[in-house]
């Protein structure tokens, strides 16, 4: 069963360092999100229908909603210990104005790139202090993490194409009625998400309304709400105590165990192990 060894979270967004042997289903995060290998066996995710490889030489970048999944083998393959960055793409933007299209969908021109051996010792350093350090202190964590995104996408983003990204990004509002429904989810995420009276909503057919939706987010209203669903079940998670069980039936599920299952498929750990090896950072701070 895939774990989680340990997890950082900030306004930097979260760092995780994951003991990977099973799927994850098709998800996205609004995150810039990175993709190293730590140790164990090479690997590969699906990102723009492909297999992009993991190895001690690449990395796996995937833009902000971008979809894409992990298809392990099982048990039997050796497993891989991967360190994963999801990134603010405003905490990037608060470091460097440039890194505000860190959030536009064309960020990254290709999913999977060379990793410099600048970045590789940075992430071997950041991966064996995430397995031996009981602390780390909030603001040398974020030089490091900052310094490992840029050793790792500055030859490999569009950032340096801050004013062309910069006006697609302005302009990419989408529709008015898929921003409605968006907005709806928002409200509602722990309610059964009922389709057909969302699109009614949008003044839309059944049709319409997933191909318009589909166009607008590169995702499917389902996909979508789950990504909102999981970064909701994250924040409870770490907001206070509140029993999984309690969160599970909040986030709108049946029962515990198909939270559990849910959030497994989308993160690679469960709800009870990620509040157990979760450090959270508050600013000027270390993790808890």
């Amino acid at each position: 069963m895939s774990a989680a060894i340990r997890i950082l979270q900030g306004k930097f967004g979260r760092v995780a360092l994951l003991d990977m042997n099973m799927l994850l289903v098709s998800h996205a995060h609004h995150h810039c999100h990175v993709l190293i290998k730590a140790f164990g066996a090479d690997t590969y995710f699906s990102v723009r229908g492909q297999p992009q490889p993991l190895t001690d030489d690449s990395a796996v970048l995937v833009n902000a909603w971008e979809p894409h999944s992990y298809s392990h083998n099982g048990a039997e393959v050796q497993r891989t210990v991967i360190l994963a960055l999801y990134i603010e793409p405003g905490w990037l933007a608060g470091i460097q104005q440039a890194l505000t299209v860190s959030a536009h969908p064309h960020f990254f021109q290709q999913p999977c790139v060379a990793l410099s051996p600048a970045a590789r010792k940075l992430a071997d350093a950041l991966a064996r202090d995430m397995l031996l350090t009981a602390e780390l202190p909030a603001g040398q964590l974020e030089e490091r993490l900052f310094q490992l995104m840029i050793a790792t996408i500055e030859h490999h983003s569009e950032w340096r194409s801050y004013q062309s990204l910069l006006g697609s990004l302005r302009q990419h509002h989408g529709d008015v009625r898929i921003r409605r429904a968006i907005g709806r989810m928002r409200e509602n995420i722990g309610q059964s998400l009922d389709m057909d009276a969302l699109a009614a909503e949008c003044g839309l057919s059944r049709a319409h309304f997933f191909e318009l939706f589909r166009k607008t987010t590169k995702l499917t209203p389902r996909v979508y709400a789950n990504v909102l669903r999981m970064e909701a079940a994250i924040t409870a998670l770490t907001a206070g105590q509140t029993p999984v069980a309690d969160l599970a039936y909040d986030m709108g599920f049946s029962a515990p165990g198909h939270f559990t299952r849910f959030f497994r498929e989308h993160l690679g750990t469960t709800p009870t192990e990620y509040r157990r090896v979760v450090d959270v950072f508050d600013a000027g701070h270390g993790g808890r």
